[in-house]
């Protein structure tokens, strides 16, 4: 069985056929010559497949530990075609510190569509218990969650989910594959943006589902399919270039991680930081039990209010004001303003993210260089 770094490289990613191309060519064609009706090569439409997107399925696959992976044009798009697993009248109970257009799209489209939601803190699953009904099919999952890193107990979480016959998804959008697997926990289905860490270089939009069983891969391609939600031939290529790299840029994001919550953590102006590397984190022991690994995704509060805050986030050099994360470069941003400003502010606020309240992802750059940026932005106000 290949290690992670040789199957990033290899799987699904066999020289071309014709040339001997070592890199998977961009097939950017809509559609394929067939030799006769109901006759192909294995391919008919570029919705319903494309060997650029088979590969970089493929490749996914096999970094999650998955039987089947599907290409989608945005982790937005992974998780709508998601809900194409479930009816009107059925319940789901999901993690209550998710991305905001997470939140957005269960609460102000599904929930017009006739699926019920529960917004728990999974961290503790006596809440997701309590919050499990006659009518729940499924238990949505981010860990660590986005933006206050609260950790799941994946093996605990299966075994309550399995009790009741629930289909449980967890987007491992923050960990990648790389630091964690949650299929091995026995979870049915994990989602990503592939925008993020998998592609690594910002320059792609995207998404992706893995799963090993069949009957819900029949369902889900089907879906993937009819709903047409798929990336084009270049933005799954971009990804397979990004997968080529992920281990590597994985321990860089990390290491650079470490050391900035370490700092952060002894910072005057730094009242609390949230870190799953950080021993004094509270969710620290179920992360090192679960990842091998704690990313790059570090939160924490000021000892300020929201107007320090919009002066840190606006005086960092290195560290660029922007949305998204898992980039090869350093972003800043105030999740209550910008990717969770969704979340109605009562409901935001109590769970935490508040006016003082920042997000990192740390990049690969030197990180002498990430620390005196984010010291001289801390001394700005």
């Amino acid at each position: 069985m290949m290690r992670f770094e040789t199957a990033a490289i290899h799987v699904g990613q066999e020289p071309e056929e014709k040339t001997g191309a070592i890199v998977v060519p961009i097939f950017q064609t809509a559609t394929y010559a067939q030799p006769a009706i109901g006759q192909h090569k294995g391919y008919e439409y570029s919705r319903t497949q494309n060997p650029t997107r088979k590969a970089m399925e493929e490749c996914l696959a096999a970094l999650e530990g998955g039987k089947y992976g599907l290409g989608f044009a945005s982790g937005m798009a992974a998780i709508a075609t998601s809900m194409s697993l479930l009816k009107k009248g059925d319940h789901v109970v999901s993690s209550d510190d998710v991305y905001g257009g997470t939140y957005r799209i269960f609460e102000r489209i599904f929930r017009d569509w006739g699926l019920d939601f529960t917004f728990a803190d999974t961290s503790d699953l006596a809440n997701v218990s309590a919050a499990i009904k006659p009518t729940t099919r499924m238990l949505w999952l981010e860990t660590p969650t986005n933006p206050l890193l609260k950790v799941v107990d994946l093996r605990a979480a299966v075994e309550l989910s399995k009790k009741h016959g629930l289909i449980t998804v967890v987007d491992n959008t923050f960990a990648s594959p790389y630091f964690q697997r949650p299929l091995e926990f026995g979870v049915d289905m994990v989602v990503h943006s592939t925008t993020k860490f998998l592609g690594g270089h910002s320059d792609v939009v995207g998404g992706a589902a893995v799963l090993s069983d069949d009957r819900l891969f029949e369902r889900l391609s089907f879906a993937q399919n009819a709903m047409g939600a798929i990336p084009g031939p270049f933005d799954c290529w971009l990804v397979l270039r990004g997968l080529k790299t992920l281990a590597v840029r994985m321990r860089q994001h990390e290491a650079n991680a470490r050391a900035i919550a370490a700092f952060l953590e002894k910072h005057p102006r730094v009242k609390r930081v949230l870190y799953p590397g950080l021993p004094s984190f509270k969710y620290h022991e179920t992360a090192r039990k679960q990842m091998s690994g704690f990313g790059s995704l570090i939160s924490f509060y000021l000892d300020g209010d929201e107007t320090q805050a919009r002066k840190v986030c606006a005086s960092t050099r290195i560290f660029c004001l922007a949305e998204s994360l898992g980039g090869v470069e350093s972003l800043i941003e105030h999740p209550g303003l910008m990717t969770h400003a969704s979340i109605p502010q009562e409901i935001r606020e109590g769970r935490g993210i508040t006016g003082d309240f920042i997000r990192l992802s740390v990049g690969i750059e030197h990180v002498d260089d990430l620390i005196a940026d984010i010291d001289s932005a801390l001394k700005s106000y």
